[in-house]
């Protein structure tokens, strides 16, 4: 295996470890936030019944302003801040999926705290 290949099975192991933890222990929806190099796409994932409760990403299209920096990440969790009240959910845990709570993780962790989700 190259170092490439390493370094994703690796990431591939710690996500899937995580979303274990965080199943067995709560009940509430999984926050997921999954960021590549062009985009942010979040989602509020609802593990009993296996389906999306609401999501949000920069590439929809009435999406305006930056794509994939700070300020992105901060107006993506606000807008999914907003969809998640309009759907009824306050409280869910955050999955970071095997990323470190750090750059745009923060910025859109803090902007849907803003926003009136609690985890």
């Amino acid at each position: 295996m190259n170092r490439l290949q390493e370094k994703r099975h690796r990431l591939g192991k710690r996500v899937q470890t995580i979303r274990k933890a965080i199943r067995s222990k709560n009940r509430r929806p999984r926050l997921v936030l999954n960021r590549t190099n062009k985009y942010l796409f979040a989602q509020i994932v609802d593990d009993e019944n296996g389906s999306v409760v609401c999501s949000a990403s920069t590439l929809e299209k009435g999406y305006n302003g930056p794509r994939k920096n700070l300020e992105a990440a901060k107006k993506l969790g606000e807008m999914l801040a907003g969809r998640a009240k309009e759907k009824g959910v306050t409280r869910v845990v955050f999955d970071r999926r095997g990323r470190l709570y750090h750059g745009r993780m923060a910025s859109f962790a803090d902007a849907a705290r803003e926003g009136g989700l609690e985890f």
